[in-house]
């Protein structure tokens, strides 16, 4: 997944301005207690970030 899809499906799940809330401040223990910009900038791959975007949110089927 690229980071441009990765961060079009965040926007259209919590919204333009939430969704950079949402990475930038919600740690998240499915990416070993780091927030999704800190999981991204380790290195790790957008598709993994997503499915624990996916596991700890409630994100609509359609953006799975």
């Amino acid at each position: 997944m690229r980071l441009t899809v990765f961060w079009d499906r965040m926007n259209q799940q919590f919204g333009e301005g939430y969704a950079e809330s949402v990475a930038k401040d919600y740690v998240m223990a499915e990416l070993d207690g780091r927030t999704i910009e800190q999981a991204l900038a380790d290195g790790e791959s957008a598709k993994d970030v997503w499915r624990a975007v996916c596991a700890t949110f409630d994100v609509q089927q359609r953006l799975r």
